[in-house]
């Protein structure tokens, strides 16, 4: 059950995201805010992963299996995910600019667990368990009302192109998702799992620092925003996300991050007075419902044996 909580507590760290970029100053990009968040936030999660990794190397019994040894599999899945993460975040904010924050967020990390879920499926052969199926089937149908349903006095439809965004974004994470899984499957500590990829997404958005305009740093909104961004949306969320993850399968994670666009649909009413129609607002309450479900079926720990699919 603590497992599922970081995740959820992660989830709402996360939904605060699109707000905090809707509150910040003018003159803002998705690259930008995107370059600069990962820049700050993944140094922070680097810092603090390898702290806490170097903490348990230490307290290691001395009759523990040895970690395993750094090769290029384990090295190419921990720079996917920080390339996959410095993706994410100008895709993200592309969504949340065109559609709103409730809406790009729903999109985005409403087709993550299932695109998540068929990854895994795919590459484990691991069938997801009822609960899982029946929990993202109820926590879809909440994401496609809010979708639809969109804001109050609108025409509910979407930007296209910031609905590409969205689910661009959402397939970043996805990937994030299963990469650690495997890299946690293989015996790595899951601070260093995170802590590199909050290294290599800083060095792979540091590089880009030179082509955006960073103008709005010169304000104090925008210094805030920043911290903000990347330390509390990145470098404590994705620790807390990646402890979790160690305990849950990368479906069951995704699916609890759902917590996320329930957060910011939440924020998007009530801090940036965004209306949203009743369809919409029934929708909330699908995915809430959805979101309880899978909580209540995740108390038990990660299934010990994997489901092989006949042929």
């Amino acid at each position: 059950m603590m497992h599922v909580l970081a995740v959820l507590a992660a989830a709402m760290l996360f939904g605060t995201t699109g707000t905090s970029q809707a509150l910040g100053p003018e003159g803002t990009t998705p690259l930008s805010i995107g370059v600069m968040r990962m820049v700050i936030g993944g140094t922070g999660l680097a810092v603090l992963a390898f702290l806490l990794a170097a903490r348990h190397a230490r307290r290691r019994p001395a009759d523990a299996a040895r970690p395993p040894r750094l090769s290029l599999r384990p090295l190419s899945l921990m720079v996917l995910t920080g390339a996959c993460l410095s993706v994410y975040q100008p895709l993200f904010f592309l969504g949340t600019g065109l559609n709103g924050v409730a809406v790009g967020t729903v999109v985005a990390l409403g087709s993550a667990p299932i695109l998540a879920g068929l990854l895994e499926w795919a590459l484990t052969r691991r069938m997801p368990s009822p609960t899982w199926m029946g929990a993202t089937a109820l926590a879809t149908l909440g994401v496609v009302l809010l979708g639809f349903g969109g804001e109050a006095g609108s025409a509910g439809g979407t930007d296209p192109l910031g609905l590409l965004g969205s689910i661009g974004a959402g397939a970043s994470f996805a990937v994030i998702a299963n990469a650690q899984r495997r890299l946690l499957d293989d015996g790595w500590d899951p601070f260093t799992v995170v802590g590199a990829m909050g290294a290599s997404s800083a060095v792979l958005c540091a590089l880009a620092l030179p082509f955006v305009d960073l103008a709005w740093l010169g304000t104090t909104n925008g210094v805030v925003m920043a911290l903000w961004l990347g330390l509390g949306t990145i470098s404590i969320a994705y620790v807390l996300f990646t402890w979790g993850l160690s305990g849950l399968t990368a479906a069951t994670a995704a699916t609890l991050t759902l917590g996320e666009p329930l957060t910011a649909s939440i924020l998007g009413i009530t801090v940036l007075g965004e209306r949203l129609s009743v369809l919409a607002i029934v929708g909330l309450v699908v995915l809430a419902a959805g979101l309880a479900l899978l909580a209540w079926g995740s108390r038990a720990p990660r299934d010990p044996k994997p489901y092989a699919v006949e042929a």
